[in-house]
């Protein structure tokens, strides 16, 4: 009989279509899997920024327990919001092939960030985001435009811009893409101008590693799922962050792409206040087999080192 698979997974309306999707690839190999539906803090805490109130693990500490206590098998997670350091005795058990990483620019009435009228106001919730926006504002000479927080699921976003809370808010494309909502998209920054967060548009699944009883069958049934080419690029990223500090306080990005064997990596860091200048580093390294993580996340390493050495706290 095939292992049987309960996946914890967050309430929202993208958090339950990821674990749908992973859901629908286990039941085709065969596995019967039911959903353990769960509100995490993340979710509850919507009047303040998540640098302030404990960071993205907000959104991943209920499910973590749901694995430890039995409740659950696996989590899917949005990788963006994982943690790069997990708990003792958890474990990433798989990486799903990315949805585009991209920021998108959505807004109602203006077509990009340019078309702003004089003291229009843009959301986001991503410190990474407001460093990157704030660079580009500076180079378009608009210190006119405010940058304000911007909290809730991606429902809960577009209705805040729609009631006219903002002129434009900054969303990752692939959770518009995965809901249907591409048609919301006005305009999707190249990642030259907006370089992603580590991990965006990847899915992760974990798994509690301390259940040695559980583990074993779980990575079994979970590695005909992984894309390796992913995951070997979000190590990259995952492994600059980590490096860093790896909180959501820290305004980095990080984006890697596999082209054949190479290995190519950009990162940036800014600060979220005071002069809008960015601290960027770049390397590349060949890849000889994508399964193999420790050359991806040694890049990653070198490329974090170049922040700091330029002067990236």
């Amino acid at each position: 009989m095939s292992q049987p698979i309960t996946i914890a997974t967050r309430e929202s309306r993208l958090a339950l279509w990821q674990a749908e999707h992973v859901k629908a690839l286990l039941q085709a190999r065969g596995h019967p899997v039911t959903l353990l539906g769960m509100t995490t803090r993340g979710d509850q805490i919507l009047d303040r920024t998540l640098s302030k109130v404990g960071g993205k693990g907000l959104f991943v500490k209920e499910l973590e327990a749901a694995l430890a206590e039995g409740r659950a098998d696996i989590a899917v997670h949005s990788l963006k919001d994982v943690p790069m350091e997990l708990p003792d005795g958890f474990a990433l058990a798989c990486v799903l092939p990315r949805e585009d990483p991209r920021d998108a620019w959505v807004s109602p009435q203006y077509a990009a960030l340019a078309d702003l009228p004089a003291g229009a106001v843009v959301g986001t919730s991503s410190l990474r985001r407001t460093v990157l926006l704030r660079a580009m504002l500076a180079r378009l000479g608009r210190g006119d435009v405010r940058i304000e927080p911007l909290r809730g699921n991606l429902d809960t976003r577009l209705r805040k811009l729609d009631d006219g809370q903002y002129a434009a808010i900054v969303l990752a494309a692939a959770g518009l893409k995965r809901l249907g909502l591409a048609a919301r998209i006005r305009h999707e920054f190249s990642t030259s101008d907006m370089l992603p967060a580590a991990g965006q548009g990847a899915l992760g699944i974990e798994i509690c590693s301390g259940r040695a009883d559980l583990a074993d069958a779980l990575v079994r049934a979970l590695v005909p799922l992984a894309d390796w080419p992913t995951w070997c690029v979000v190590a990259a990223e995952r492994a600059v962050s980590r490096a860093m500090g790896g909180s959501c306080s820290m305004p980095l990005a990080a984006h890697a792409t596999l082209d054949g064997q190479r290995l190519r990596l950009r990162a940036a860091w800014g600060e979220p206040e005071g002069a809008p200048t960015l601290v960027t580093a770049e390397g590349e390294a060949d890849v000889t087999d994508a399964t193999d993580l420790a050359q991806a996340e040694a890049l990653g390493l070198q490329v974090a080192r170049q922040l700091q050495a330029a002067g990236a706290r």
